[in-house]
């Protein structure tokens, strides 16, 4: 909400950018890996998969924003905790289990034994994008303690916080590929318990950035860097190997040195841009209507996207651009009425 008491929409469109977004990733990069690798068809798709690279790190500084300010984390931890896994463990439980038992073993037809069931569990890839719920329960659980160390203590420590967080981290990734140059094989293997780890920068740099405001030519200025930004990340993407400086420094990853300001450019960027945006009342509800549905379209689609992709040919065999175009805009919309028909059933709210 604004000091006049009027809500301020900017987050809620950039919620609902990113979740369709999250899902373009997801459908048109199955064309994206798969030959031929050229084409307009393979570019087109890669341009919208890694055209929206920027998408995770920026749910997660909305959620940045929104939580590490909010009275209760700072001043009830417990009650925050009591609420945030009342809405959480339940879909957590019951996604994994129905992406484990109905996508992979009834749809899939996949044999699993305890040991990989076990695996895939604790690598937190039960299925493609399970492993975001593991790293919001991460956020959730230290919010309070780094609440306690930035909300109220000025903009410079929430900065300082925020940049020290993510320089640490964007450090920690760039590493392996400088390595990888020399022929030294270090990856950062993730898990269930450490996901939310390299994230943590992002999360403060949400609560650190979510009353900059940018005007005139500032605001020209950052949105051509963002823009800029992200072409070269798609450019770099279709053309590996021509700039091995670029290949060994900046990795194609939510935790990329390139996709990291990308991502705190299209935050700070879009706010700003929402200012000037006057949303009529009926236009606003429909705008949070489908902001609150955006978690339940997160959670939803990879089983529409799957049924979709095990059932039609030219979607399966992952060389038609028009096909897997038409995929993408059935399972947003269908992914969307899911969410928010069941948004009025008390029992699916929970999951949803």
């Amino acid at each position: 909400m604004t000091k006049s008491g009027l809500r301020n929409y900017g987050l809620d469109i950039l919620r609902i950018v990113s979740i369709c977004g999250v899902v373009a990733i997801h459908v048109f990069g199955l064309r994206v890996g798969a030959e031929p690798k050229d084409g307009r068809g393979w570019w087109a798709a890669m341009i919208l998969d890694i055209g929206f690279i920027w998408v995770v790190p920026v749910f997660v500084m909305i959620s940045g924003s929104l939580l590490l300010g909010s009275k209760q984390v700072s001043q009830a931890p417990a009650a925050f905790y009591r609420r945030r896994a009342a809405r959480l463990l339940p879909a957590l439980i019951f996604w994994n289990a129905a992406y484990l038992v109905g996508v992979r073993i009834w749809m899939r037809h996949e044999q699993l034994s305890t040991g990989r069931v076990l695996q895939l569990i604790y690598d937190g890839s039960v299925f493609t994008q399970m492993y975001f719920l593991w790293l919001i329960l991460g956020l959730y659980a230290i919010a309070p303690i780094l609440a306690s160390f930035m909300v109220g203590k000025g903009a410079r420590r929430a900065m300082g916080t925020a940049g020290f967080l993510l320089a640490v981290t964007l450090l920690a990734f760039v590493t392996p590929g400088i390595l990888g140059h020399f022929g030294v094989s270090r990856p950062i293997p993730l898990n269930i318990l450490t996901y939310w780890i390299p994230y943590v920068g992002y999360f403060a740099a949400g609560y650190a950035l979510r009353t900059v405001r940018l005007k005139g030519l500032p605001l020209a200025a950052a949105t051509a860097a963002t823009a800029a930004l992200m072409a070269f990340t798609v450019w770099h993407f279709g053309n590996r190997g021509v700039l091995p400086v670029a290949d060994m420094l900046l990795s194609i990853s939510y935790l990329g040195v390139g996709v990291a300001l990308t991502a705190l450019g299209v935050f700070v960027v879009g706010l700003s841009i929402c200012e000037f945006i006057k949303v009529p009342r009926r236009t606003g509800v429909m705008l949070v209507a489908l902001s609150d549905a955006s978690f339940g379209v997160f959670l939803v689609h990879m089983v529409i996207f799957e049924a979709i992709r095990l059932n039609v040919p030219a979607v399966h065999s992952a060389n038609s651009f028009s096909a897997i175009a038409g995929t993408y805009m059935v399972t947003l919309a269908a992914s969307f009425a899911i969410s928010w028909l069941a948004s009025k059933v008390p029992l699916l709210r929970r999951v949803f």
